[in-house]
């Protein structure tokens, strides 16, 4: 015989849900909670940065999400292009100067996405790294001074095959992992592949969003940030 829930036993369901959807990290920036500017810092590569925008200063997805965000919020862009999450890859962003920078930044949020330059070939040998690079470098940035919170991205699709990128693999085989370490950590994700799908003309050289693909990321993250 099933037993019926009676609404003591639902607003205990409800109370425990909402523990755990708070411990996984997914409630949204409080202004509020801040008593000075929220510094948030947009790790990546090539996409992050802006590569092959006009006015890439003004158009890039980190430049959109400060314009969203407001004055309450620093928004800052540490792409870096070609740059890989695995430490053996052959241009990973551990050794770049942007990753340097990231902790003199002491931001409050990290919104980090990598993944797409270690599809190549030449990175993906490595493959079997990937998930205990991920957890390396949100340890590195969760120790920062200000224990800044962590955002994983799901990077964007793959139209082509240019500089040796895999479409197969940032779906089939990065995301999955990334997935994974998200889970293990208890950290938010934001997906950037789901609203990007489907528009390959929002990628001019099919692997980088043009300026209206941008403001679209801006806008995720944004939502992801601060629930609006």
């Amino acid at each position: 015989m099933s037993r019926r829930r009676t609404p003591v036993h639902s607003l205990i369901a409800l109370a425990l849900w909402l523990s755990t959807f708070a411990r996984a990290g997914q409630e949204p920036l409080r202004v509020e909670d801040y008593k000075e500017t929220i510094r948030v810092a947009c790790v990546g590569d090539s996409i992050t940065f802006g590569f092959a925008l006009e006015k890439r200063e003004a158009n890039s997805y980190p430049a959109a999400l400060g314009k969203l965000l407001g004055e309450k919020f620093q928004v800052r862009n540490f792409g870096a292009s070609a740059s890989t999450l695995l430490k053996k890859g052959n241009w990973p962003y551990w050794k770049v100067a942007a990753f340097e920078k990231v902790s003199e930044f002491a931001p409050h949020a990290v919104v980090l996405m990598l993944g797409t330059n270690d599809s190549k070939s030449q990175n993906w040998k490595f493959k079997a790294d990937f998930a205990d690079d991920l957890r390396a470098m949100v340890d590195h940035f969760g120790a920062l001074p200000r224990k800044p919170r962590v955002w994983l991205c799901l990077p964007v699709p793959a139209y082509g095959t240019r500089w040796g990128i895999s479409e197969e693999i940032v779906h089939g085989e990065i995301i999955p992992l990334i997935k994974q370490v998200a889970a293990e950590r208890k950290l938010p994700i934001i997906d950037m592949y789901a609203p990007l799908s489907k528009r390959p003309d929002l990628f001019p050289d099919t692997i980088h969003p043009n300026a209206e693909g941008a403001a679209l990321m801006a806008k995720t993250v944004s939502g992801a940030l601060i629930g609006k």
